[in-house]
C-alpha cells in the first residue's frame, strides 16, 4: 500500500487561538476518510495544509512528487467570464472530452441542466458549485480533497456523487479526504473517520455510524476510569502504607458492551404523546391544499391542482428537483404566497413558523448579543419537562458562555441559523417548517437540533437533501419531480431516486401518487384502451409485491390500535382512546390508498 500524503507535527494559531497543536498523521492509497468536528475546530484548516494551499506555522506536510491531488475548497475559484464549457474541459474539442466515458458520466451527473454556453458568472451558487466540482472529477488525481462538497447539491446529486466516488479507484487505489455535515454521505462513502477537536485528530475505523458508536465507547471508557481515579485518591494514602498502588487495565471493547449501547438509547419520539399534545394545540384542522395551483406568467405552472391535507403532530419531509418549487410549498403553508387557484384551509388555533435559507429575519438584530435575543423573547423555558434559563437553553445548541456574549453580526452562517431556529421555537409555533436546515452546521450540531425537534410536539414540515436527518426527524416523505405534482413516498428517499432514474413511465405513477396518506386520492388509471410495455408491467409487478407487504404491515398497526382502543376503552381512558381514535383513521386512509395504487399496477400488469 503505497503512502500518499503525510504530516508530521502540525501547528496553526490564529491569534490567541490554537487550532491544530502537534498533528501527525498519513494518507494511503485505498483510504477513504470523512473529518468531523465542531465548526471552527479546524478541518478545513487541515485539509488546505495537506493539499498545500497553505504552511503550517511548524511541522511539515510530506507527500511524493508522483503524487496529484485535487482540492476542492468552499470558495468559488472559477473564472466567471467563461463559458460552462471551458470553464470545466478548457479548450478541448467536444469531440475530445466526449471520446472519454468517465468525463460523460461526470457531465451527466453533475452539469447536465446547465447551460453548456452560460457564462460562469450567470450561473447560480448551486449550479457553479456542480461546474466545479465538474471540472475537479474530470482530472486523474491520486488524491481527491472536498471540502463540503455536497453544500448545494439535491437528493439525487449527492447520491450520483456518493456512488461515482465509491466506483472511481480499485479498493486499494487513490486516497479520498472529504468535510461534511451530510453523515449519510459520510456512512455510504468513507470507510475511516477523523475527528478534529481540541488542536488534535483522533482516528476512528468506519463510516459516520461506526464513528458514533467508536466515541460513546470512547466516552463512557473515560467516565469509568474518571470513576476509578475518584475512588483511587481515596484510598491513596492506604495504598502508599502498601506500596505501590495497584495498575489498573482499560476494559476491553465488548461487542455486548455495544449491543447495550445502542438497547440503552430510548425512542426518538414517543408519537403517541406528541399526537395528544399535538392535537391539544392544534385541534382536528392544520393546514389543507385543496386543487390548489400556482403558475408564473409564461414560465409554467409550479403546482396543478395539488391536494395536500397536514394532520395534527405529522412530520413530514419533503425532497425535489431544483426549481421543482420545495421552498415555494413552504411559503405557501405559511401563507406568504397565494395560490392563483384552488385554495387553502387553515385551523383556527395554527400558529406557523419558517427558518428560511437565508436567515435574512435576524439583520435587524445585527448589534445584539446571543443571550439578549433569546431573553427578549423569554427568561425562563420549559423543555421536557425541565425548567430552563435563556443561558442553559442555547448552551443546548452549542453556544458556550464565551459564544453567549458574541454578537449576531459577528456569528457563522451555521450558528446563525441555530439562534433563528431556537427563536422560532421558543414562539411556540405549533406549526413548524424548514427550508434547508442542515446548511452549515457540523454533525455535533445537526445532532443537537435533531434532539430538539424530537421532543416537540408540533407539525413539522422539512425541506432538505440531507437523507439522514429526514429519516430521523421526520415519519414520511413527498416527492416534487417538477411536474406539478406532490407524490406520497411509501419507501423514503431510496424510493425517490428510483422514480428519477426510472423516468416519467405508467408504473411510475402506480409506484407513486401525487398525494400524501391524508392527501387526495391517486393518479387517475389508464383507460383500457391504453398498451404496456414489457418493462411497465414488470415494474408494475415489483410494485405489487411491495404494495402487498406494506398493507400487511398496516393491517398489522390497525389491528395493534384497535387492541388498544379497546383495552382503553374498557379502562374508561377517554383521552387516550381520543388519540388512538385519531391514529387509527390516519392509517386506514393509508391503507386504502395504497389499495388503490395496488389496482392500478394490477391493471398495468395485466395490461
Amino acid at each position: 500500500m503505497a503512502h500518499l500524503l503525510g504530516a508530521q507535527n502540525l501547528r496553526v494559531s490564529y491569534g490567541t487561538r490554537t487550532v491544530l497543536d502537534g498533528v501527525s498523521l498519513g494518507l494511503d492509497d485505498g483510504d477513504r476518510i470523512g473529518m468531523v468536528g465542531r465548526n471552527g475546530d479546524g478541518k478545513s484548516t487541515l485539509m488546505r495544509l495537506l493539499s498545500g494551499a497553505q504552511s503550517p506555522d511548524e511541522g511539515l506536510v510530506t507527500k511524493p512528487k508522483h503524487v496529484r491531488v485535487g482540492y476542492l475548497n468552499q470558495r468559488d475559484v472559477l473564472d466567471g467570464d467563461l463559458p460552462v464549457g471551458e470553464a470545466i474541459v478548457g479548450d478541448a474539442a467536444d469531440h475530445e472530452w466526449a471520446s472519454n466515458p468517465k468525463v460523460r458520466e461526470i457531465m451527466g451527473g453533475l452539469v447536465q441542466e446547465v447551460d453548456w454556453h452560460a457564462r460562469v458568472s450567470s450561473l447560480s451558487g448551486g449550479q457553479r458549485r456542480r461546474v466545479a466540482l465538474a471540472k475537479l472529477l474530470i482530472g486523474d488525481d491520486d488524491v481527491i480533497m472536498l471540502d463540503e462538497p455536497t453544500n448545494h447539491l439535491d437528493v439525487e446529486g449527492v447520491a450520483w456523487l456518493a456512488q461515482h466516488l465509491k466506483a472511481r479507484w480499485r479498493a486499494n487505489q487513490g486516497g479520498l479526504l472529504l468535510v461534511t455535515h451530510d453523515r449519510w454521505f459520510l456512512d455510504e462513502v468513507c470507510t475511516r473517520t477523523w475527528e478534529v477537536h481540541d488542536g488534535v485528530v483522533d482516528p476512528f475505523d468506519g463510516g459516520y455510524a461506526a464513528y458514533t458508536l467508536a466515541r460513546v465507547e470512547r466516552d463512557r471508557k473515560a467516565a469509568v476510569e474518571e470513576q476509578k481515579r475518584q475512588q483511587l485518591a481515596k484510598k491513596e494514602l492506604a495504598w502508599l502504607r502498601r506500596g505501590a498502588p495497584a495498575r489498573t487495565s482499560k476494559p476491553k471493547f465488548r461487542i455486548e458492551a455495544a449491543n447495550a449501547l445502542i438497547n440503552d438509547v430510548p425512542e426518538p419520539r414517543d408519537s403517541v404523546a406528541l399526537a395528544k399534545m399535538a392535537t391539544a394545540r392544534l385541534g382536528k384542522d392544520v393546514i389543507d391544499l385543496e386543487d390548489v395551483s400556482l403558475g408564473y406568467d409564461a414560465a409554467g405552472s409550479l403546482f396543478d391542482q395539488v391536494t395536500l391535507r397536514l394532520a395534527p403532530g405529522e412530520r413530514v419531509g419533503i425532497v425535489g428537483v431544483n426549481g421543482a418549487g420545495k421552498s415555494t410549498l413552504l411559503r405557501l403553508l405559511n401563507g406568504d404566497v397565494e395560490p392563483t387557484g384552488g385554495r387553502i384551509k387553515r385551523g383556527k388555533t395554527v400558529v406557523t413558523a419558517m427558518l428560511t435559507q437565508e436567515v435574512k429575519e435576524l439583520e435587524p438584530l445585527a448589534d445584539k448579543r446571543v443571550i439578549e435575543v433569546i431573553k427578549d423573547e423569554q427568561q425562563r423555558f420549559e423543555v421536557g419537562g425541565k425548567e430552563l434559563s435563556a443561558g442553559q437553553l442555547v448552551e443546548q445548541l452549542g453556544f458556550d458562555q464565551s459564544k453567549q456574549w458574541t454578537q449576531i453580526k459577528d456569528l457563522s452562517g451555521g450558528e446563525r441559523r441555530r439562534l433563528q431556529l431556537l427563536r422560532l421555537m421558543i414562539g411556540e409555533p405549533n406549526v413548524l417548517m424548514l427550508d434547508e436546515p442542515t446548511n452549515d452546521l457540523d454533525t455535533d450540531t445537526l445532532a443537537a437540533v435533531e434532539d430538539l425537534l424530537d421532543g416537540w410536539p408540533g407539525t413539522l414540515v422539512v425541506v432538505s437533501h440531507d437523507r439522514y436527518l429526514l429519516e430521523r426527524a421526520t415519519d414520511h416523505q413527498l416527492a416534487l419531480l417538477g411536474d406539478g405534482q406532490i407524490r406520497f413516498l411509501p419507501g423514503g428517499v431510496e424510493q425517490y431516486l428510483e422514480l428519477r432514474a426510472a423516468g416519467s413511465t405508467p408504473a411510475q405513477r402506480a409506484d407513486s401518487p401525487p398525494a400524501s396518506p391524508a392527501a387526495g386520492g391517486p393518479s387517475p388509471a389508464p383507460s383500457a384502451a391504453s398498451s404496456y410495455s414489457e418493462a411497465d408491467k414488470r415494474e408494475a409487478r415489483k410494485s405489487l409485491n411491495r404494495l402487498e407487504k406494506q398493507m400487511a404491515k398496516l393491517q398489522e398497526r390497525i389491528g395493534a390500535v384497535e387492541a388498544d382502543m379497546a383495552a382503553a376503552s374498557e379502562a374508561l381512558e377517554f383521552e387516550r382512546l381520543t388519540g388512538l381514535t385519531g391514529q387509527l383513521g390516519q392509517l386506514q386512509e393509508a391503507h386504502s390508498d395504497l389499495e388503490l395504487q395496488w389496482l392500478e399496477a394490477a391493471e398495468i400488469a395485466e395490461g
